[in-house]
């Protein structure tokens, strides 16, 4: 059987057409990546991130303008390439078999979706090593916080971290600010690809057709101050503990930057004690829970529910 041009048309649209629907399906759930990340554009082969660590704050004004020469962080996250491929076979063209790569299409595009989300779990993970723009670990206790605005004179430590436990990590995050503690850097949309033409080397010597996914960015951590972490049991003290931990953050200078908690992340053996503790509003003994609705819980099934770095 000779496959013609409109049977490789039809198999290009089922594909295309498959994937685009559950894109779009997919991307009204709210990924966990759109949740935590901050997508910020690229154009170039890598970002610098100069201005993280630089809180910008208005003053009365009073004769002329106060120049302040502020901080600069060399932090720099270089792009990535990153594909995934699906391959279909002649004879199944030939075969008029082209029903079974339907799912197989909505899957690339669940790929996409989870791609992002494994990223950010990943960095958060890693955060104990990881270096963010202040040249500490992302989750460290010796974050340096200056006493004048412009980074100079001797720093403090402050910790976003919660007690010395190694149980399941969990993680209080503050969203809802224009940026968040994470960032997916884009250099390009995810791109869907094909090679469908007999001419082409990969369809001459493999018999087959294929379809793909492309992507070039990267992923880093922005403000350390809109995240803490815990790997004690998460329980309503601890939760009250990282809730006024990120409340008593400071910028340089010494003013309160004025976190406000709103997302508590947790891997699902942590929903349970998660939902106990933000989602009942009496507590065991019959009282009111002072912690019900303080913020919103998210379980991410990307996180791992035991420590990976003792």
């Amino acid at each position: 059987m000779i496959i013609k041009h409109e049977t490789l048309q039809a198999l290009r649209t089922m594909v295309r057409g498959e994937f685009a629907a559950q894109a779009a399906i997919l991307q009204k759930l709210t990924p966990l990546h759109q949740t935590v990340a901050t997508v910020i554009p690229s154009n170039t082969r890598s970002n610098t991130y100069g201005w993280l660590g630089n809180f910008p704050q208005l003053r009365e004004w009073i004769g002329p303008r106060v120049m302040q020469s502020m901080k600069e962080s060399g932090y720099t996250l270089e792009n990535q390439k990153y594909e995934a491929t699906l391959q279909v076979k002649r004879e199944d063209i030939e075969d008029d078999n082209l029903g079974i790569y339907r799912p197989l299409a909505r899957s690339l595009a669940k790929e996409v979706v989870d791609f992002f989300d494994r990223h950010i779990v990943a960095l958060m993970v890693d955060g104990f090593t990881g270096l963010c723009y202040d040249g500490q670990p992302f989750f460290d206790a010796e974050h340096p916080i200056y006493p004048t605005i412009d980074g100079t004179g001797t720093s403090a430590s402050v910790s976003n971290i919660i007690g010395d436990g190694t149980g399941a990590p969990w993680y209080l995050l503050a969203l809802s600010g224009v940026l968040k503690p994470f960032i997916v850097q884009q250099r390009t949309n995810p791109e869907f690809e094909e090679i469908t033409d007999p001419r082409n080397d990969s369809v001459f010597l493999l018999d087959t057709y294929m379809y793909g996914i492309r992507y070039r960015g990267s992923f880093g951590y922005g403000f350390w101050q809109q995240a803490v972490v815990c790997k004690e049991p998460l329980t309503a003290a601890t939760y009250q503990q990282a809730r006024l931990c990120m409340q008593q953050f400071k910028r340089d200078g010494g003013d309160p930057l004025g976190m406000v908690p709103t997302h508590l992340l947790v891997d699902p053996t942590n929903e349970a004690a998660g939902r106990t503790v933000l989602e009942m509003q009496y507590d065991v003994g019959g009282g009111s829970n002072p912690n019900y609705h303080t913020a919103t819980l998210v379980v991410s099934p990307w996180l791992p529910g035991e420590n990976l770095h003792e």
